[in-house]
């Protein structure tokens, strides 16, 4: 049985949005091209990039802004070691994935748990299989946290699937 969490669900990206958008992208290059409107071609590649990589790189400043809210981490009291594989789903110009990254790695430095990322952007199947339409997502053995999480979110997760010692027989 997989349990689900989620984060505040407006803070998360929505994988077939994320991939419409790259499409618009290249049909609005497409169409400047057909139409011979090479100055508007030539702009259409160069700004909307710009722009594209202007929200990406100051989205933490920007979020409240764009209605998404602030993006505040909230730093857990203590956290323990956690001996578990945690895997991490990112997809390309996502603002929130690099932010829940930078949190993960963060932890794992104090959990010491093992930590594997995984880009679906080329490869959405991977999360639809497994009924997921957001980034970013951390799992954790049955466990999911989607979207953007707390550094005191992703730590109670971790710690929350942290498997017992075994037993060992004399």
């Amino acid at each position: 049985m997989t349990t689900q969490v989620s984060a505040v669900k407006k803070q998360q990206c929505n994988v077939m949005g994320l991939i419409l958008s790259w499409v618009a992208y290249v049909a609005g290059l497409a169409y400047m091209t057909y139409e011979r409107h090479w100055v508007g071609g030539a702009l259409w590649l160069v700004i909307v990039p710009s722009l594209r990589w202007v929200m990406f790189r100051y989205f933490p400043s920007l979020s409240r802004f764009l209605g998404y809210g602030r993006v505040d981490d909230k730093l857990p009291a203590n956290v323990n070691k956690a001996r578990v594989a945690v895997t991490f789903y990112s997809f390309f110009s996502c603002p929130f994935c690099p932010i829940v990254w930078q949190r993960l790695e963060s932890l794992q430095k104090q959990m010491d748990f093992t930590l594997e990322k995984i880009d679906v952007t080329l490869k959405p199947q991977v999360l639809i299989s497994k009924g997921i339409s957001a980034v970013p997502v951390v799992e954790v053995l049955n466990g999911l946290l989607v979207g953007n999480a707390t550094t005191e979110q992703l730590a109670e997760l971790i710690g929350r699937a942290q498997l017992p010692e075994p037993v060992k027989v004399a």
